[in-house]
């Protein structure tokens, strides 16, 4: 059966990969790339020496050791990674605050430290008396579950940086399983200065020796050569027979990674209703910024959050070089900083740069006699925004395409919240499907 796959991505190459090891020849499979290069939102760019992932700071860890195995072994191996101690903190003022913030409420200053132990107090309390309902909407989550002071002094300033808009417009569904919750009795010994850990499940790590994230990708498409159609951009995709053409081409199957915004542009018959919802699922671009030092050293962090207006529009930052040693030349450190911008839109007017090594500046982060030089890349879909909308659009889209031999795969593709691992687990589980089609016929 001859399959299209649109996009090479972690999720197209992933499925090519494991239909290979499968057995399916290659004369069955082609992927279809619009950039010059595989990799997706996985891809990373080194510059004079320094390396950094354009898409936001990536690590490889995964719950399924199956999975991050099969990872590490695309790309060399155990020896070609470090494994690395997760160190995560928020960058409060000119302090250090241990990850999650309801976990490092000793280290604020006594004002904040006030606020949010009684606002922590009262919402767990209230949660006791009236054995409420999750509330549906972000913003009422964030005060029903962590109190007026956690809102105010972290939650609230920070998501409003990430998602770019009225956290009222953002339902809560999406922080089951991403939003660590600690037991009240952790919060209260962290209060008083007994350290308590949260969200232990990636306090280790592994990145790439060399090449940046990317390597991952590179080492799955490194046997799939002849099957990649770089620099070809999908066009068109129209029914003919029972199968479709993509470019003109015949294929009997379509699997696609591609982002389903851009769906109704390409793909012919899509009833406008469908359309209108595949165009109207929210999502978040992405410009990173790579800061390269003349420092010999960072602190022993992994990234930091930076909630405040002051610390600039800077959410994340990643301390790269301690990724690996291979992102910076021998004695040089460098930063990956993020910066989200509504979906749709370009960058803010006026030199982003600037803000961004003002604000980091100003959080302590760097002095600027020691930037050697900045980079930038721009990723159009980096963050799913699960507004109020998302299920239903998403719902009557993914039917859709269902419905009619178009096979949705991948975080943009299938617009589900996936790390890297989940879209690996996801195409290995397409290509077992796959694979098992092809054997019955």
């Amino acid at each position: 059966m001859k399959t299209a796959i649109l996009g090479a991505g972690v999720s197209g190459l992933a499925l090519a990969r494991r239909l290979a090891e499968g057995g399916l020849p290659a004369s069955d499979v082609h992927l279809f790339e619009a950039g010059p290069v595989i990799g997706g939102l996985c891809r990373s760019k080194t510059v004079d020496g320094f390396t950094y992932d354009v898409s936001g700071g990536h690590i490889l860890f995964s719950k399924d050791a199956p999975t991050m195995q099969w990872m590490r072994d695309c790309a060399g191996g155990d020896d070609a990674f470090v494994k690395r101690d997760r160190n995560t903190k928020i960058r409060f003022d000119d302090r250090w605050v241990h990850y999650p913030f309801e976990n490092g409420l000793g280290d604020l200053p006594d004002g904040a430290k006030f606020d949010c132990l009684k606002g922590y107090v009262e919402a767990w309390h209230a949660r006791q008396v009236d054995a409420s309902a999750a509330p549906k909407d972000f913003k009422s989550w964030i005060q029903w579950r962590f109190g007026d002071g956690i809102a105010k002094h972290f939650m609230d300033p920070y998501n409003e940086k990430i998602w770019k808009r009225p956290l009222e417009q953002i339902t809560s569904s999406w922080v089951a399983g991403r939003v660590p919750d600690a037991p009240i009795d952790d919060v209260l010994r962290a209060a008083i200065g007994i350290r308590t850990e949260g969200y232990t499940h990636q306090a280790i790590f592994y990145y790439p020796k060399q090449g940046g994230f990317q390597a991952i990708t590179d080492g799955m498409g490194s046997t799939l050569a002849p099957q990649i159609r770089l620099n070809t951009r999908v066009e068109s995709v129209t029914r003919h027979g029972d199968g479709w053409r993509v470019n003109g081409e015949d294929f009997d199957r379509v699997v696609n990674t591609i982002a389903m915004n851009d769906l109704p542009d390409i793909v012919e018959g899509i009833p406008d209703d469908v359309a209108a919802a595949m165009r109207g699922l929210a999502f978040n671009s992405i410009v990173c910024f790579l800061v390269a030092l003349d420092r010999p050293e960072h602190p022993n962090l992994s990234w930091i959050y930076l909630p405040q207006h002051a610390q600039g529009p800077v959410n994340r930052a990643t301390y790269m070089s301690n990724y690996s040693p291979g992102n910076a030349p021998e004695g040089k450190t460098s930063f990956l900083f993020e910066v989200t911008v509504p979906g749709g839109h370009a960058p803010p007017a006026g030199d982003l740069e600037a803000e961004v090594l003002r604000g980091v500046e100003h959080a302590g982060l760097l002095r600027r006699d020691e930037v050697l030089f900045t980079d930038r890349s721009f990723c159009k879909h980096a963050y799913i925004v699960y507004d109020h909308e998302l299920d239903a659009r998403r719902a009557s889209s993914i039917a859709w395409c269902e419905a009619n031999g178009i096979e949705p795969l991948g975080r943009f593709g299938h617009y589900d919240y996936f790390n890297s691992d989940q879209c690996v687990i996801a195409s290995t589980a397409l290509a077992e499907r796959m694979l098992e089609q092809a054997r019955t016929g």
